[in-house]
């Protein structure tokens, strides 16, 4: 039996310093970044996404960014496919990979598999839109949050089409979706995986850095970024999946004039700290074989060691 190719990956709620900690790896061992984030895929979507700069993806091989058009779509099978193709071609380079990001959907998918989910029903979304403009999208999150507690907990209020989705699994099976993937937990690994968790203790050193970090992006030009998305892609819409990306759908609207500069900024971070509380919830909840407070101690000589031992290098 061919043994499975030795991987490891970083994950983190967003602006814990995941892509700096890979950046530090790379100048020890010779390593390549598989992207675990779902914003990054896109093409002309830099400043909001806080893309890796130009130099540094000359400096250390970067995967799976730029390698969509915001108008398409990229889904957890896309990513499985592609990752696990990524890691038998950089060993086969003699290079070590790295997972890196905070897309948990992504990395449930790669480690737990994917479900054989029913297909779309026109009959029960058309049951669902009439409930959601009768009552309003919070009624429809309301009627999740009963049904399937746990994907309630990791899907953003606003997320209109992940919301309907899981109704519409729960309304087919009779199941809710969280159990459908609880029962893909079987099935045989594809990687031989060791996983760092960077979870801060201090939830508020993370929130300050989130502010930094968005006050930083507008300092960039995110909201000009924004202006431009809309010129080169007149089909965008507030519903096409790469508006969802945090930080772009207040900027969309702030855009079109419905709230001042600042209630945008407060929008702006609020929606940022809830993604970061969506995956540490997701991170708390994963078996992982090392804990990390990125705010504590040497983490990069740590991880350093877990290279080193993980990849006998």
């Amino acid at each position: 039996m061919t043994s499975l190719p030795k991987t490891l990956a970083i994950l983190g709620p967003t602006a814990s310093g995941k892509t700096g900690l890979a950046l530090k790896i790379a100048e020890h061992q010779p390593v390549e970044i598989i992207s675990l984030d779902s914003a990054l895929v896109y093409r002309d979507m830099d400043i909001g996404t806080a893309k890796p700069s130009a130099a540094e993806r000359a400096a250390v091989p970067h995967h799976l960014i730029d390698i969509i058009s915001p108008l398409q779509t990229y889904s957890a099978a896309d990513f499985v496919r592609d990752c696990v193709g990524l890691v038998h071609a950089i060993r086969a380079r003699g290079r070590l990979p790295l997972i890196v990001g905070g897309t948990m959907m992504y990395f449930h998918a790669l480690t737990e598999g994917l479900n054989q989910l029913p297909e779309a029903d026109a009959d029960v979304r058309l049951a669902l839109q009439a409930e959601k403009e009768k009552h309003g999208l919070a009624h429809l999150y309301g009627r999740l949050k009963t049904v399937d507690p746990l994907t309630a907990a990791r899907l953003e209020p606003a997320d209109s089409q992940r919301i309907e989705r899981a109704l519409e699994v729960f309304m087919l099976t009779g199941k809710p979706l969280s159990s459908h993937f609880a029962e893909a937990k079987n099935r045989e690994p594809l990687l031989d995986l060791y996983t760092v968790a960077l979870i801060p203790e201090d939830r508020a050193l993370l929130h300050a850095q989130i502010g930094r970090r968005f006050r930083d992006m507008l300092a960039q030009g995110f909201l000009e970024e924004m202006g431009r998305l809309k010129q080169i892609y007149p089909g965008l819409g507030l519903d096409t999946p790469s508006m969802r990306c945090v930080g772009y759908r207040q900027a969309w609207e702030y855009s079109d004039g419905l709230y001042d500069y600042e209630t945008f900024v407060e929008k702006g971070i609020a929606a940022t700290r809830q993604l970061a509380k969506r995956q540490l919830t997701w991170l708390r909840k994963l078996s992982v074989d090392r804990c990390i407070d990125p705010y504590q101690g040497d983490m990069l000589a740590t991880v350093l060691a877990d290279v080193q031992r993980h990849f006998a290098v």
